[in-house]
């Protein structure tokens, strides 16, 4: 069987490779590479906004539905970052958000070998009780290939949940098996098979946009304010008086 190197594990010989630069030449580069992220973005705009109503129109049939966010390695932790946030920014509830991660917790500190390929320990972590037709599986793999990622996605199909692929190779398993999916076309990157650069950039960028439009439809957000932010330390509890003199709600 030929292995097809997809384009995330190619270097971009498009820009000379960075140790060969002079250190300002190669943060330029580095910085023009990660522009492109901001372009496969835009070009998904009025496919992200017809995920985004599919996600709030399946979300707004019961009050129990989750956001669940799916991934192994740098997608896993960009997932994370997005999910985290949604309580404290917006006041989502924290049992309507939810994370299966290849390797568990222990994989957003450090790297679990094995852990994205352990398929088992999705037919382990998944069932009936942990994911239901009335969640929302987010699931996010550069490669788009990623074993644990995708099982994830295929079991979450057969359970009835509506899935999401997000993924920077075209031809791949996770867009396949997602119901609705965002193809992220920011190709070979400057550091061959680092997709922890544009690739992981263009995710969370495509992430901000989807889970903050989302909920602005929830009415979450008032004239530009986080209306129902929470508290957490003394600066957002300034924040929190200042949107409430302006009374939003």
């Amino acid at each position: 069987m030929i292995y097809k190197v997809p384009p995330t594990e190619k270097l971009d010989k498009r820009k000379k490779p960075i140790d060969q630069l002079n250190d300002q030449e190669a943060l330029k580069v580095m910085l023009n590479s990660q522009a492109e992220s901001i372009l496969a973005v835009r070009n998904n705009l009025e496919n992200l906004e017809n995920i985004v109503l599919e996600i709030y129109c399946h979300l707004s049939k019961s009050d129990e539905g989750r956001i669940i966010y799916t991934g192994a390695g740098t997608s896993a932790r960009i997932g994370v970052q997005d999910g985290a946030e949604l309580y404290p920014t917006f006041g989502w509830p924290r049992n309507r958000v939810g994370f299966l991660i290849a390797g568990a917790k222990k994989a957003l500190f450090e790297s679990i070998e094995n852990a994205e390929d352990n398929i088992l320990k999705v037919l382990d972590g998944i069932d009936g009780d942990t994911v239901c037709e009335k969640d929302v599986i987010i699931a996010l793999a550069a490669s788009g290939n990623t074993p644990y990622t995708c099982e994830v996605t295929k079991k979450s199909n057969v359970l009835g949940a509506l899935t999401l692929g997000i993924a920077n190779n075209k031809e791949c398993k996770l867009l396949n098996e997602s119901k609705l999916k965002v193809f992220l076309d920011t190709g070979p990157e400057v550091v061959s098979g680092s997709t922890r650069l544009k690739a992981g950039t263009s995710q969370k960028i495509c992430l901000n946009l989807i889970s903050t439009l989302l909920m602005s439809k929830f009415g979450r957000i008032k004239n530009g304010y986080m209306s129902h932010m929470v508290a957490t330390n003394e600066k957002l509890r300034l924040r929190e008086k200042e949107i409430n003199k302006l009374d939003l709600i």
